[in-house]
């Protein structure tokens, strides 16, 4: 024999069930939308560190420019001074100058080819993993579309499922829904089924007195290890 109230308070707790699943997915969206934030945080930083690195060579490379610039102005001085001269050691000393001026300009010109190297080939790693990181941006911005779409539809499903959830406390009476509740506070499900003396709950065995209640059902029985509402599976 099953309690009156039995079938209305599954129907709740079925009800009930589902007001909280949604609840519980409601809760995650924001946590969900936030990870993929992150992912197109840390996207944006690989293409910045990418762009900065180019930069860099560039600033590099046009620092060597003003070096080189400065090195040919010294040469064409000494090479004025060279052919001003009479003294034969004034000339040779500028000679020198002039000599190691010139292997300083051709290493500061073989530096700035290098960096020029070095520069087409970051550009070429840049456009590269650019165009890979956008793609991954637009793929993360299309999941947060996602999850705000189904933030909105998951909002008017649980309020679909409150109103169901009040519609559904109207048949169970006093005092089942006192019952209900303080069990559903701490703990679900709040109604398990017993099974070989076993609650469904906490899968442990009821006193001899819980399960003749449970068989009877003159009242509402509850486990006395978990104080689960339990009802009797024939």
């Amino acid at each position: 024999m099953r309690h009156p109230a039995l079938d209305s308070l599954l129907i709740l707790q079925d009800r009930d069930s589902k007001r909280l699943g949604l609840e519980a997915q409601l809760k995650a969206v924001p946590g969900e939308i936030a990870a993929v934030e992150k992912k197109i945080a840390t996207e944006k930083a690989a293409i910045e560190t990418a762009r900065t690195e180019v930069k860099e060579l560039e600033t590099k490379k046009k620092l060597l420019e003003t070096e080189i610039g400065l090195a040919e102005q010294k040469l064409a001085k000494y090479k004025t001074q060279q052919s001003l001269v009479r003294k034969n050691d004034e000339y040779q000393a500028l000679g020198h100058e002039i000599e190691t001026t010139e292997k300083a300009v051709s290493a500061l010109e073989e530096q700035e080819l290098g960096i020029m190297y070095t520069i087409d080939e970051a550009k070429k790693r840049f456009a590269e993993a650019e165009g890979v990181l956008k793609q991954n941006i637009s793929g993360h911005e299309a999941r947060i579309k996602a999850h705000k779409e189904r933030e909105v539809s998951l909002t008017a499903e649980l309020t679909e499922a409150k109103a169901a959830m009040a519609q559904a406390r109207g048949p169970v009476g006093e005092p089942a829904l006192r019952i209900y509740d303080r069990i559903a506070v701490r703990q679900q499900p709040v109604l398990v089924a017993l099974r070989g003396n076993k609650c469904g709950g906490c899968h442990l065995k009821v006193s001899s007195e819980v399960e003749g209640d449970a068989r009877k059902g003159e009242k509402l029985a509850t486990c006395d290890q978990c104080g689960r509402m339990v009802w009797f599976d024939y």
